[in-house]
């Protein structure tokens, strides 16, 4: 099996388009497309529906999408495995994060490492929190920080950097009804900040009149400084967000239950001795 092709094959099912996945892959879409025939050929099956503007992965596809991530992690480990006895580890670790946890914990978790391992380019990916732990389990990604689910995934482990509660704020310009939600509600469209909330509506027997769910947790804030509803978000998004003073926490908030931040890795994935290094110097900052 031809390691470019797994890369090239994987970048296609990311980007989901092939001129997105060539300019990624810094090769011409043909090159791409032809790889992929190749790859057809060999394996006697359809892996893409094709059309002028995307691309979606036939089930044969989405079976080949999991080997392919496999076969290109085992390689990778395999290849830094050969360099732990240079004097320096060579190679690419890829983070996933929020954008509030991109500037809240990452200089942190990075600078001591950054300058013992100079020799490991970071490929840092910002987007939902919510698919942060779905990223790091579908092999998208090395390490991610993420919420801690209520239940773990199996052969996932993770370690804790942070806790913050749950807060439901409103516009700072408008006198906040007793009864408050009962007032529109801005939600995430998932992830746990979700599940809490749905948990507690059900507990205080409520129908929220839902306004908007949203993807990320800044874009809540934003919603709510601009007066469109009561938001609910992790405190730690609030004290960050640069439309804090736009906004004021509920009085009588309630207690939805601990929201604790931390780091989560596949354990198969500590075999490989940059992630491995990653992770060790978490853990020796872990209080």
């Amino acid at each position: 099996m031809d390691i470019q092709k797994l890369k090239l094959f994987t970048a296609l099912a990311s980007a989901g388009h092939f001129g997105r996945a060539a300019r990624a892959c810094y090769v011409s879409p043909s090159t791409i497309s032809r790889n992929l025939k190749q790859l057809e050929e060999e394996l006697g099956a359809e892996l893409v529906l094709r059309d002028n503007r995307s691309v979606a992965l036939t089930e044969q596809g989405q079976q080949f999408l999991q080997f392919a991530r496999e076969t290109l992690q085992q390689w990778e480990t395999f290849q830094e495995s050969l360099l732990t006895g240079s004097q320096q580890l060579r190679g690419q670790l890829s983070i996933y994060c929020s954008v509030t946890a991109s500037y809240s914990f990452l200089y942190d978790i990075l600078t001591e490492f950054r300058t013992r391992h100079p020799g490991i380019n970071i490929k840092l990916h910002t987007g939902d929190p919510a698919q942060a732990i779905d990223r790091v389990t579908s092999g998208f990604e090395d390490i991610a920080i993420a919420a801690r689910p209520d239940r773990l995934p199996a052969g996932l482990d993770f370690k804790p950097i942070a806790r913050s509660p749950l807060v439901f704020i409103a516009p700072l310009q408008k006198n906040t009804p007793g009864q408050w939600y009962r007032q529109p509600i801005i939600v995430s469209e998932e992830g746990l900040a979700r599940e809490r909330f749905n948990r507690w509506c059900k507990q205080q027997d409520l129908t929220p009149n839902i306004y908007a769910e949203v993807k990320g947790n800044e874009a809540i804030v934003s919603m709510v400084s601009l007066g469109f509803g009561v938001g609910l978000v992790p405190l730690i998004v609030l004290e960050n967000s640069p439309l804090r003073d736009k906004v004021q926490r509920i009085a009588d908030q309630p207690d939805l239950g601990p929201f604790e931040t931390g780091i989560c890795v596949l354990e198969k994935r500590l075999k490989s001795p940059i992630v491995s290094a990653l992770w060790q110097e978490i853990a020796d900052k872990a209080p």
